[in-house]
């Protein structure tokens, strides 16, 4: 089997292409990515083939997918702040980009499963976020994984694409960056962490979110590839914990092995207070697949982070 992954060298993009590379199905991994936020580095000595474009790109994308078996859609332009800055470069990318991703899986009746995000539940206040409660984005970045998510069951339903919309919540682990400002809450915290310097946190830290280690996410999306699995409404990708930042950061400090000071920020604008997912619909198609407990995950972040002097990844992309 071939598989092409866009975003391939990001975040969760590189550590699911290290996961395919190594799995006896998959003959063949393709890494599409116009390397703006993702890195060569990250699939380097991976045998994971690297096509260096953007999804903007039509004619490349049109010749990546045709030689490809099945489509892991990862690329968008993270980050809720990023967006606010610039909503329509966001829109670009996240909506006509995944719209491009599907008319070239559709003219091929290529299978593909995609990253949608937690985002799109916005301000409904219901817990745990169920993939039947109404979508309230409160973001130009939540809107934009929405109409993606959205395309993608509409290509299915209406052309009989081969496909499944997984909303990521918040994945963290190794290869996510923390050097830039719109960094996620674990590795802008790790990265303090290890320079010594208060944890950030924007807002009072009561805000709660739903962990997830990326070799669980990765384990999902390549199961979902090989099965070729398909679902006519989004599933949930996460487990249903719920930790606030406060509790991060007690069991951060724990990881590292020493107290950690915190520094409250003001609150972001865009940002949703509490984040939990309901997982019957995740279980039911994936009933393998354990995640990986949070102190796990943190205490092979921090060492990760610990290996890497200079941090140098990605955004986490569709999160």
């Amino acid at each position: 089997m071939r598989v092409l992954v866009t975003g391939g060298a990001g975040f969760i993009g590189a550590n699911l292409c290290r996961d395919l590379a190594a799995r006896p199905e998959i003959n063949q991994v393709v890494a599409f990515d116009d390397l703006s936020t993702g890195a060569e580095a990250n699939i380097a000595g991976t045998g994971v083939q690297l096509v260096k474009a953007s999804i903007l790109d039509r004619p490349l994308l049109a010749s990546a997918v045709a030689e490809a078996d099945a489509v892991v859609h990862l690329a968008a332009r993270p980050s809720v702040p990023r967006s606010l800055a610039d909503p329509v470069a966001t829109h670009e990318v996240n909506v006509t980009g995944t719209l491009n991703v599907l008319e070239e899986c559709r003219r091929r009746s290529t299978y593909v499963v995609a990253a949608s995000s937690s985002s799109v539940y916005g301000s409904t206040a219901v817990l745990p976020k169920h993939e039947d409660l109404p979508t309230r984005p409160l973001s130009p970045y939540a809107a934009s994984k929405l109409a993606g998510e959205a395309y993608l069951l509409a290509y299915l339903s209406s052309f009989a694409v081969p496909a499944l919309a997984l909303r990521f919540f918040n994945v963290y682990g190794p290869l996510q960056s923390a050097d830039h400002a719109y960094a996620a809450v674990i590795p802008a915290f790790v990265s303090a962490a290890l320079r010594g310097e208060p944890l950030p946190v924007y807002g009072d830290g009561t805000q709660t979110r739903d962990f997830t280690y990326v070799s669980t996410v990765t384990s999902v999306l390549a199961d979902a590839v090989i099965r070729k699995t398909t679902c006519d409404t989004p599933v949930n990708l996460a487990f249903g914990t719920r930790v606030s930042l406060l509790e991060l950061h007690e069991r951060l400090s724990v990881a590292v092995g020493h107290p950690l000071s915190l520094e409250f920020r003001q609150a972001r604008r865009g940002d949703v207070h509490d984040s939990q997912a309901a997982n019957d619909r995740l279980r039911e198609l994936f009933p393998h697949i354990a995640p990986v407990p949070l102190d796990a995950g943190l205490r092979e972040t921090v060492a990760w982070f610990s290996r890497t002097a200079s941090p140098r990844c990605v955004l986490s992309a569709g999160v």
